[in-house]
């Protein structure tokens, strides 16, 4: 059998396994055989196929065919690819694709992707998915594109489920969304699998890409985080936040997928037999590999959250020799029923700390949860997935606060070994004993002499004068990550005293902020209050990018359709201008800018039908002087 032959044959047999939820090899491993294929024989008909193929009596044609993506592993590609034009982001996520048709307002068909032509008809099961609205607010006929996944509280609920029932336990959260899938029982259980929407085709006229999510949202469908690019330093930045995700997330990514925002674009670009040239997905280089695990040691995080790490047998991965493994929480430990000994597949793509996979052959060892916190010796409690040290004077718990803070911060030349020893040597309790420090404290430290003693105390003072973002996002807020801070204060929220006043009300009007994470950050922030006061007490002087005073100033102002100068341009003028930027049309908003009069954009009839005021772009620029 000649190489292209093989690479047929290899290509074939691994794209099927991994449509029916057994993959035997990393994605990584297989875009390496496609790569390889492609160098040896690029229009080799392999190379086209998509997805995999149905059974012929649930085959259902799709009026558009679901195609595959492109992809690269490396930025200089991605950046060549934007060029001069602006693109969106999206979490690729890790699932099955699935396509829903409404008529007449109601969800009247579900189908897999398949191999991209014919799909598997799967209404009943997705009829058990409780964020699938059954119904929607539209006439039209609309389909609706995304991905069926399952979360990490899900998984542990569903693998307790399918245990107590006399069902094979999954071997993971991608793996169990097509299992559940192709089986022809216990529907019920398609209950734990989540829809996150990320196409919306119908024949309304649309002219952004960023329209579609909007549609998506208004219509009440879980949709993924949406960034526009117009920068490398935006690609970076939102690739560097992606790689964080896959450690830290909730569900899995594969990498991001970026797509042209003007639809005028994708027409003229058009498809391939295999992708769309509108599209590009970005993954992270790395591979799998089974190993055994050694020992599961548990920390405490900022949180509270004991968190798992396993340290195994070395193993090779991606250049680097591998020790440690993130097992993510309690809840993936208990529905694997992790435990020494055991041999597990990891992975190492984009992690700065690869992550375990799967198990491929357990142990006889004994499974062992933690009953007491590591760091203080408290009685926890577990929690869904989550196991709890409530000790709130836990030195591991506060170890990791002060470090997050000094990270965020920015205080240079204080390591986690340095703080490690000032809080043994009982120096520093919590963040603001970091401002109470004299550089003859420091002095009591090893290998810390006059010079770096006052170099240290003058890090820590230089961070006295911080900018009100950065100094929120340091604080350690739950779901206050920099940009979402960012959104806080960029909204209008420009100070202490209104942040102190921020009702839940008017936190759901900011961007990115629904009840859940808004009654979240609030809480969060809430129990921060005694700590921004003593904060502040010791010196702390709070910056805030300066706005003019202009005839929009105070105003919650909204943009749809197209403009003759990039969106993010715009949105940075109406913010210096002291505007606030908001994504949708409501009763608060005091106005709306478009260059169009089109009766059909649903922003447009909001506005009209609340009588709020309607500018356009030009009008705009004049207030904004």
């Amino acid at each position: 059998m000649s190489r292209i032959q093989k690479l047929e044959s290899e290509i074939i047999k691994h794209k099927a396994l991994y449509y029916q939820g057994r993959p035997e090899i990393s994605d990584y491993d297989y875009d390496k055989l496609e790569d390889e294929l492609k160098k040896l024989d690029p229009k080799n008909p392999v190379l086209n196929i998509v997805g995999t193929t149905t059974s012929a009596s649930d085959k259902i044609k799709h009026d558009k065919k679901m195609l595959s993506l492109e992809k690269t592993y490396v930025i200089e590609d991605l950046v060549t690819w934007m060029g001069k034009e602006e693109i969106l982001s999206t979490m690729k996520l890790d699932g099955i694709s699935c396509s829903l048709i409404y008529q007449d307002g109601d969800l009247h068909l579900a189908k897999t992707r398949g191999d991209g032509t014919f799909g598997e008809n799967i209404t009943k099961k997705v009829m058990w998915i409780n964020n699938v609205p059954k119904f929607i607010n539209n006439k039209h006929k609309i389909e609706i594109r995304g991905e069926l996944f399952c979360d990490e509280e899900s998984f542990f609920k569903l693998s307790k489920e399918m245990t107590d029932i006399g069902l094979e336990k999954p071997t993971s959260q991608r793996n169990i969304v097509a299992g559940l899938m192709g089986r022809k029982e216990n529907l019920e259980l398609c209950r734990y699998i989540k829809f996150m929407a990320f196409d919306y085709i119908s024949d309304e006229p649309i002219k952004k890409e960023e329209k579609k999510f909007e549609h998506l949202k208004e219509h009440g469908f879980l949709i993924p985080e949406v960034e526009i690019h117009t920068s490398k330093e935006s690609l970076e930045d939102v690739i560097d936040r992606a790689r964080h995700f896959m450690s830290e997330g909730d569900y899995q990514i594969d990498g991001l997928v970026f797509t042209y925002n003007s639809l005028a674009l994708h027409e003229e670009l058009g498809e391939t037999s295999h992708h769309p040239r509108y599209k590009m997905a970005f993954k992270f280089q790395g591979e799998s590999k089974t190993t055994t695990l050694k020992e599961i040691i548990w920390y405490v995080s900022r949180n509270g959250i004991l968190t798992p790490v396993g340290e195994v047998e070395p193993v090779e991965l991606s250049g680097a020799m591998i020790s440690n493994v993130t097992l993510h929480n309690y809840g993936m430990v208990a529905a694997n029923n992790l435990k020494s000994g055991d041999e597990i597949e990891i992975i190492r793509s984009g992690e700065v700390i690869p992550k375990f996979l799967s198990v491929v052959k357990s142990s006889k060892e004994k499974f062992v949860v933690p009953d007491h916190c590591p760091s203080c010796d408290s009685k926890v409690e577990i929690v869904d997935i989550r196991i709890f040290c409530r000790n709130d004077n836990c030195p591991g718990k506060n170890k990791e606060i002060i470090l997050n803070f000094i990270q965020k911060i920015g205080i240079e030349n204080l390591s986690g070994k340095r703080l490690e020893e000032l809080i043994n040597a009982k120096l520093v309790k919590t963040i603001p004993d970091l401002y109470r420090l004299e550089a003859s404290d420091l002095m009591k430290l090893d290998k810390v002499k006059d010079k770096l003693s006052n170099k240290l105390i003058e890090s820590i003072e230089k961070t006295k004068t911080v900018d009100l973002i950065t100094f929120l996002s340091a604080l350690g807020i739950s779901g206050g990550a920099y940009n979402k801070c960012e959104k806080v204060v960029r909204g209008g929220f420009d100070s202490i005293k209104k942040i102190k006043n921020l009702s839940l009300e008017q936190l759901m009007k900011v961007e990115s902020f629904a009840e859940k994470s808004a009654t979240e950050f609030l809480t969060s922030i809430r129990e921060k209050f005694d700590l921004i006061d003593e904060l502040v007490d010791l010196g702390f002087e709070f910056t805030v990018e300066e706005t003019r005073e202009t005839a929009v100033t105070g105003m919650k102002i909204c943009i749809t359709g197209a403009l003759s100068e990039k969106r993010p341009v715009v949105e940075d003028k109406i913010r210096e201008g002291g505007g606030i930027v908001v994504s949708s049309v409501s009763k608060n908003t005091d106005i709306l800018v478009t260059n169009e009069t089109d009766p059909s954009s649903s922003k447009y009839k909001k506005a009209l039908e609340l009588k709020i005021k309607i500018i356009t772009e030009a009008e705009l620029l004049k207030m904004l002087k």
